[in-house]
């Protein structure tokens, strides 16, 4: 199962959203054959992002697609123990979502 959270509409993200399952296609997963996508949209309610994330950690989900970083700042406080893949403008390691590895 799939977790993919994002801070606007479906409308909004359409492409991605069409690019994301066409990727989960090429790796072998069809939506609601092999594979659920849990699907959360906050509409533009940042506010209700900690929530969204919390909910879809509680699906117990084995994957979280973080669209924009206020969800992947918002899934990092939600769960430490659920892998997230997460599209952001930003550093992720001055973000806080990743540490950094000094060698």
């Amino acid at each position: 199962m799939v977790g993919l959270i994002s801070s606007t509409s479906p409308q909004a993200y359409a492409s991605r959203i069409a690019a994301f399952n066409r990727g989960l296609e090429e790796a072998g997963y069809t939506d609601g054959k092999n594979v659920t996508i849990e699907y959360r949209w906050a509409e533009g309610h940042y506010d209700r992002l900690a929530s969204l994330a919390a909910e879809v950690a509680r699906q117990q989900v084995n994957v979280i697609a973080a669209i924009t970083t206020p969800v992947a700042l918002a899934v990092k406080a939600a769960t430490t123990t659920i892998p997230t893949v997460f599209e952001v403008g930003g550093d992720p390691v001055e973000l806080g979502l990743v540490p950094c590895s000094q060698r």
